[in-house]
């Protein structure tokens, strides 16, 4: 690998280029565990369509943790690219020294949570018959929460710092991996035992382990521990672990309450003990991974380039940029959205379910389809939101536009269910309710330093 100069110019400018060259690495860093969990789902819809259903309830569980964890990476990534717009890459060692252990911290609670918590809630709410495959999934997955977590803070130091090229390294080890062993452990191929929809989860596991030591490697291998003088100390900084609390804990409840929510939706559409709409629903979640990636990449891209452009005090151009970074989502999320939609039948063939499948499955399709292109526009500008690090309002935004999603997503399953598709036309809502009010804020201009 080669290293890094010293020299380097942290600051970043509006331009397309400037914008592609940090979202086209992080797209593909995304696109990568989204084509591993794709993989996943075939691997167990091939297994049975049962285990293809549960995969939807236990996969959104473990996101409600995985999301913290993102929260934290991209209020880290915030404060990283505050201080490198400001010339203060000095910094950066303390930041990260702060969020290895905040994030560990995090870790150890969601495993807790987990074995001896959640039990008694998805006792109450899981179909009986799918609760112990269930919870059993569960206990293994979380195990693999810390080094995701740790994962992800230096994913979040390689953005901050332009350095986001290198993400592909630790994401492609990882998902090739995690596709590996699911081909061994689920059915049990040359001679590792078969372990079922259990394998998925100790796959998932052992990838992750494997992701954070290839970051660590990519950060030793290209200078940059050295060049920051990173990973030498994890003294308690006050000042720092308070800035990446305040900015943090919001995105951190904000996106939990989101995917909370989404788990309330998979649990409603459980209660229809209708086992071909449960797995339909978590290939849906699929298409929203595979086809949203750029648009999670663009909008990590806009988190870093308005607080860069806050810390290099020129705020004059913060919606310039949103802008420009939404038109190029926009434009990556139809080609991505068209791609599936020509060839609907050839993507859940992939799921091995048969014609009533697919002929169920495409209405769905086509309304997430719509729903991913609102969420283009609107993640965009609920991420500028972010970059200005007025996370409450973040808060504020997701709490309204989330009561919204739970009226409209409990009317239309357990009132006056028409079909899943009109269940999952909630996305729209929710999109739009999101877009409306962050682009008011921004437009306003509150978020502007005194």
């Amino acid at each position: 690998m080669e290293s890094i100069a010293a020299s380097k110019d942290l600051k970043v400018k509006v331009t397309n280029k400037q914008i592609l060259s940090i979202a086209l690495p992080i797209t593909l860093a995304i696109l990568i565990p989204q084509v591993n969990m794709l993989t996943n789902s075939i691997f167990l819809g091939n297994l049975s369509t049962e285990a293809l259903g549960n995969a939807g309830i236990t996969g959104v569980f473990y996101l409600i943790f995985a999301v913290a964890g993102n929260g934290l990476n991209n209020a880290l990534q915030a404060v990283f690219a505050r201080y490198a717009g400001s010339d203060n890459s000095d910094a950066f060692k303390v930041i990260l020294a702060q969020g290895i252990r905040i994030c560990l911290q995090f870790a150890v609670a969601g495993i807790l949570i987990t074995w001896f918590i959640a039990p008694y809630i998805m006792q109450q709410v899981a179909d009986p018959k799918a609760y112990p495959a269930e919870m059993e999934f569960l206990k293994i997955r979380i195990l693999g929460l810390p080094f995701l977590f740790l994962f992800q803070m230096g994913n979040a130091f390689l953005v901050a710092s332009l350095n986001s090229r290198y993400l592909m390294i630790g994401f492609i080890c990882e998902a090739a991996l995690n596709i590996l062993l699911d081909f061994l452990l689920i059915k049990g191929r040359y001679g590792f035992p078969a372990l079922g929809f259990n394998g998925a989860a100790y796959a998932s596991v052992i990838s992750e382990v494997i992701g954070m030591i290839i970051v660590l490697l990519v950060l030793y291998r290209t200078g940059l521990r050295k060049q920051y003088g990173l990973l030498k100390s994890y003294a308690y900084d006050k000042k720092i672990t308070k800035q990446i609390l305040n900015i943090s804990a919001p995105l951190m409840l904000q996106y939990v309450i989101s995917v909370t929510t989404w788990l309330v939706f998979f649990i409603l559409i459980e209660g229809l003990h209708d086992e071909t709409a449960k797995a339909i629903s978590n290939t849906m979640r699929n298409v929203f991974g595979l086809t949203g990636v750029f648009v999670w990449a663009f909008a990590s891209t806009t988190n870093v380039m308005v607080s860069n452009l806050m810390g290099q005090k020129r705020e004059d151009k913060v919606l310039e940029a949103i802008t420009r970074i939404m038109l190029l989502s926009i434009g990556f999320c139809t080609a991505m959205c068209l791609l599936v939609n020509i060839f609907p039948g050839t993507f859940f063939a992939l799921f091995g379910q048969g014609d009533d499948f697919v002929k169920k499955g495409i209405p769905v399709l086509r309304v997430v389809s719509l729903g991913l292109m609102l969420m283009s526009i609107a993640n965009i500008w609920l991420n500028g939101v972010t970059g200005t690090a007025k996370t409450k309002v973040n808060l504020l935004i997701e709490i309204i536009a989330i009561t919204v999603y739970l009226v409209y997503t409990w009317y239309f399953i357990k009132v006056n269910y028409i079909s899943l598709a009109m269940a999952w036309s909630n996305e729209l809502v929710y999109w739009t309710s999101i877009f409306i009010i962050s682009f008011i804020y921004l437009r306003s201009g509150k978020w502007k330093t005194k």
